[in-house]
């Protein structure tokens, strides 16, 4: 009897090429089958160490017993009713925490949805209906998300944007304050001065949209005082403050909402990523009596909040909760930080930055960032590059990472930037 050869990866990227657009990019060559925590093994068994996190929405890890145990539960009860038809308790009781979570003082609401990009979308949306305004300011370095509208607020044409043509009307661009790039906050807030002056009548803006800390765009994170002009701005010209906490919310910056660093109080807030911990889940929470202008039907989604989502959000932060995986995210950004410190004494990084455990660094030199995190997953760590030039190596540890884990992770990932620097 002849022997049936396995698939291996290669057939699978091969297979890839015919059946999937070459659009969808993916930073590695390598197949996963199956992981626990912060390891993943591949189709043909190799290990990694995962500082990725499929891009910070596993801060519980692979396969947390407690997302796994409520899921399996949820799709033995029913999968899905579609919540604007008929409800369910849980997408109640996910709205309830996340309303005692909303970085505001106010009573808050809050809307389920699917993506982080709709999560946006449909907070602009709300800006642009409660105020009657239609402009929107956005920021250099920005990712908001790849549908049309939030191409438009994403700060970066390619690959984001090229190609596309016009994407949006009324979004206004200013500057983001990098003070490492040579963009202070008094240089910021000129921008938005001068916007103000020549482009764009305040009275006409909706919402200004930030990131207390950048994803995409370099971990790089926002001054305090400039979130808190921003907010002043917004109070003397009727203004909504959205923050966009896709990537930094969940408890992975020392705070369950980064803007919370600044003690500013935004309008809305929008978060996906780690809350479904690896299910499409996100949210718009907002103050109540902004969400509430919002007349029935204006609001939907076939799957948004979606009932097995529900059930592994609630458990995600029933574990961020008990495991107390904030204090954590402080503890095991301390850890890396000081390695990373010492990388920068001895001129192996530059710019070491974040909040908690959303760190970076910095390389110099052309595609340096991308050679290093190619060495690592050669030697089994798979991380991430970020940044306008793909110049940041970020991290994303899941925040129930064992210490010997993400000692093994550093390692490696020290090797690669010596190997990098003899290169």
């Amino acid at each position: 009897m002849r022997k049936v050869r396995p698939v291996t990866a290669g057939d699978w990227l091969a297979r890839r090429r015919v059946a999937v657009p070459r659009g969808i990019a993916s930073s590695t060559a390598i197949m996963a089958e199956r992981a626990r925590n912060a390891e993943i093994w591949d189709t043909e068994g190799r290990r990694y160490i995962d500082f990725a996190s499929g891009i910070g929405v596993l801060a519980i890890g692979h396969c947390h017993p407690a997302v796994t145990g409520a899921v399996t539960e949820q799709l033995r009860a029913f999968t899905h009713t579609a919540f604007q038809v008929m409800g369910y308790a849980d997408y109640i009781r996910l709205a309830e925490v996340l309303n005692e979570r909303a970085p505001f003082e106010e009573a808050a609401q809050t809307l389920l949805m699917s993506t982080g990009a709709e999560a946006v979308e449909n907070a602009v949306k709300i800006a642009r209906m409660v105020t009657g305004r239609s402009g929107v300011i956005a920021f250099t370095g920005a990712f908001h998300g790849r549908t049309l509208l939030t191409m438009g607020l994403t700060g970066k044409v390619a690959p984001n944007k090229k190609g596309y043509g016009a994407i949006t009307v009324d979004v206004h661009r200013c500057l983001f304050p990098v003070p490492h790039q040579g963009v202070s906050v008094e240089d910021a807030l000129n921008a938005l001065d001068t916007l103000f002056y020549s482009d764009a009548d305040p009275e006409g803006i909706a919402a200004i949209l930030i990131e207390p800390v950048q994803g995409e765009g370099g971990f790089n994170v926002a001054p305090a005082e400039f979130l808190a002009r921003l907010r002043e701005l917004c109070d003397a010209h009727g203004i909504l403050l959205i923050v966009d906490e896709i990537q930094s919310g969940g408890g992975r910056t020392g705070r369950f909402f980064a803007v919370e660093h600044a003690g500013v109080e935004p309008d809305l807030v929008t978060m996906a990523k780690a809350l479904g911990g690896g299910l499409p889940i996100s949210a718009v929470i907002g103050r109540a009596r902004i969400m509430d202008q919002i007349e029935p039907g204006g609001f939907g989604s076939t799957y948004g909040g979606s009932p097995v989502a529900c059930a592994a959000a609630l458990a995600v932060l029933e574990v961020v909760a008990k495991e107390n995986l904030i204090a954590r995210a402080i503890a095991l950004g301390a850890r890396m930080r000081e390695r990373f410190d010492a990388w920068a004494s001895s001129g192996s990084v530059r710019n070491v930055r974040g909040l908690g455990a959303m760190l970076g660094f910095d390389l110099a030199g052309g595609g340096a960032a991308r050679r290093v995190v190619a060495r690592a997953l050669g030697k089994g760590l798979l991380a991430l590059t970020c940044g306008r030039n793909s110049e940041t190596i970020r991290m994303l540890v899941p925040l129930t990472i064992e210490e010997a884990v993400l000692d093994e992770g550093l390692h490696i990932l020290e090797q690669s930037l010596r190997e990098e620097s003899r290169a």
